[in-house]
């Protein structure tokens, strides 16, 4: 079993950054590929960032390429989210999630087995 804590979240003003933690405990993490997804207030969750187990591929949505970094450090057993020029679509629940069985599937939530509780990310305009 793998217990993830997300932190980090908060409101920022548009243009600003956060940097989101999901710290785990149970069970390193040093074998799970790991997502990043989040969820708006009567929206679906959306894949956010990816990155496999190695560190040495990473992926993201277009809507967030290029202004958000997925890192991890396994010695710690956190996975990362820095969060760059947010804008107020950025608002939303943001989950971390682990599995180990993920590969090309990384945009399909069902393929992750275990997700943390979420934590608010809040951009005003």
């Amino acid at each position: 079993q793998v217990q993830l804590v997300e932190s980090g979240g908060g409101s920022v003003q548009a243009g600003g950054s956060l940097r989101l933690s999901c710290a785990a405990a149970g069970r390193t993490l040093s074998s799970y590929d790991m997502g990043w997804f989040r969820q708006a207030p009567g929206k679906e969750r959306e894949f956010v960032a990816y990155i496999t187990w190695t560190g040495v591929s990473t992926y993201y949505a277009d809507s967030v390429k290029g202004r958000f970094t997925i890192s991890r450090d396994n010695a710690k057993n956190t996975v990362y989210l820095q969060m760059n020029s947010l804008k107020p679509e950025d608002t939303a629940v943001y989950y971390c999630a682990a599995g180990q069985s993920v590969a090309g599937t990384f945009r399909d939530y069902s393929r992750y087995d275990y997700w943390g509780q979420g934590t608010q990310v809040t951009v005003s305009s």
